[in-house]
């Protein structure tokens, strides 16, 4: 069997469907993973789960086919966003999991993010699989094994209601994206008490209304609008899968992952003094000094969500955040990723307050940042780019440069990423300053090196 070694990513399993991943290749990766996690299993099950996507169902059963041919038994959750498959990771006596997704990625993709434990593998472990995946004999079943269907959502609900309270009426506009959060998401807000209005919160996975990627602004038109008309306190919206959110104040202003994280940060702080917060090179350098300035103590790290929950854990820290909206709560929670949960915290944070969440974020001082810059580039160059650039920043010019992923160079007024994509053959930047002006110098000073390397 032919495998594309590209769908093997940092991260997660991801390609074409149809073509890049098939049934074939799913069930060859079922297999593949149960020789993955020999002398791993303690329970001998793993949990199953898939998104809203055309193929995924089918993909499932393929890799439910692998699994259970290989001698190890599945728990199907069925249809369900990300985070219920991380939820099931921790509250049901399985060894790991398997969630086939794509994510928020155009919906001709499909893929799998793969759990051994209660730790999704990435980087090297994920080639690990790809190598393990080339062979030509597998495990075989040597008793008979099961497959158990199980609806989760009733016990995460019952979870998530034990642990949070919304003292006020609140009205939230939810834009699913149709993806596959809109049955989870809305249901759970209405018996938190708020009053819901939904936006696309039927599955299709031809995402027929807008990506669902709630980190581009774009994607968010039809949200603000309708939290504007309906006088909503706040907007929420989701990605494909259900790990990342975006929102909107009354006002239909965006809050980024930064300024979101600064929120979070600062209700925790007044439960858990001194708490540990993680977020990543991409944030805001007020973000940092907010944690600071109300106890806390902050660290950068590197981007991705695998790599942010490994650093939860080395740093025990209670909170973690990335601009691209993946919230980790580890405060009365789990430590994953789960956007409807973020929703959650989020409006129970506003329902302990008569103030709107544009106030409630109005003394963060006011900088001026670019949108993330994606620079095409070549594969084999876009490292040696990074560390060409941070050798100039650092040693001819002479400024702070942040080396945890990539180079981030500090300036007095503001500062500049630059780090290599883990995912395609793409340098990204981005830039923070104090004014435009500045924030126009510091992206030219940075273009400039970067397109004189880049030749």
């Amino acid at each position: 069997m032919k495998l594309n070694p590209q769908i093997f990513r940092e991260y997660d399993i991801r390609g074409i469907a149809g073509t890049d991943v098939t049934e074939e290749i799913y069930e060859r990766l079922g297999q593949a993973i149960v020789a993955y996690m020999r002398g791993k299993r303690k329970h001998n099950c793993l949990v199953v789960a898939h998104d809203g996507r055309l193929t995924s169902r089918a993909y499932a059963h393929a890799v439910m086919d692998g699994i259970t041919g290989a001698g190890v038994n599945v728990i199907d959750i069925g249809q369900v966003p990300t985070p219920l498959c991380y939820f099931g990771l921790f509250t049901l006596p399985v060894d790991g999991g398997v969630m086939i997704t794509a994510s928020h990625n155009p919906k001709e993709y499909n893929g799998m993010k793969v759990a051994v434990g209660t730790a999704t593998i990435h980087g090297e472990e994920i080639q690990k699989l790809y190598r393990v995946a080339l062979r030509e004999s597998f495990p075989k079943a040597r008793r008979p094994v099961t497959i158990t269907r199980m609806d989760l959502l009733p016990k995460y609900f019952a979870r998530v209601l034990r642990g949070i309270t919304v003292k006020r009426k609140l009205k939230v506009v939810i834009d699913a994206g149709n993806g596959v959060s809109g049955p989870v998401g809305a249901p759970l807000y209405e018996q938190m008490g708020c009053e819901v209005i939904p936006l696309y919160c039927d599955v299709d996975g031809r995402f027929p209304n807008h990506h669902p990627d709630p980190t581009v602004p774009k994607n968010l038109t039809r949200l603000i609008a309708t939290v504007k008309r309906t006088k909503a306190d706040c907007g929420i919206g989701f990605d494909g899968d259900g790990d990342r959110i975006g929102v909107v104040n009354e006002k239909g202003e965006v809050i980024f992952g930064d300024k979101l994280l600064i929120l979070f940060a600062r209700d925790i702080l007044k439960h858990k003094p001194g708490a540990t917060i993680i977020s990543e090179v991409k944030g805001s350098r007020t973000l940092y000094a907010d944690i600071e300035a109300h106890g806390g103590k902050a660290i950068m790290w590197r981007t991705g969500h695998s790599l942010i929950k490994a650093a939860m854990k080395k740093f025990h820290a209670q909170l973690a955040g990335e601009m691209s909206g993946h919230m980790f709560f580890k405060h009365r929670w789990y430590g994953f990723d789960d956007a409807v949960y973020a929703g959650a915290r989020l409006l129970e944070i506003l329902g302990n307050t008569k103030k709107p969440l544009s106030v409630l974020l109005g003394d963060v001082p006011k900088t001026y940042v670019t949108e993330e810059i994606r620079i095409a580039t070549e594969e084999s160059k876009k490292f040696d780019i990074v560390r060409k650039a941070t050798r100039y920043f650092k040693d001819d010019l002479g400024l702070k440069v942040i080396t945890i992923d990539g180079a981030r160079i500090e300036f007095e007024d503001g500062w500049g990423l630059l780090r290599a994509s883990n995912t395609s053959p793409v340098l990204v930047m981005r830039c923070e300053a104090d004014s435009p002006k500045r924030l126009k110098e510091i992206k030219h000073l940075i273009e400039r090196k970067v397109n004189e390397l880049n030749k």
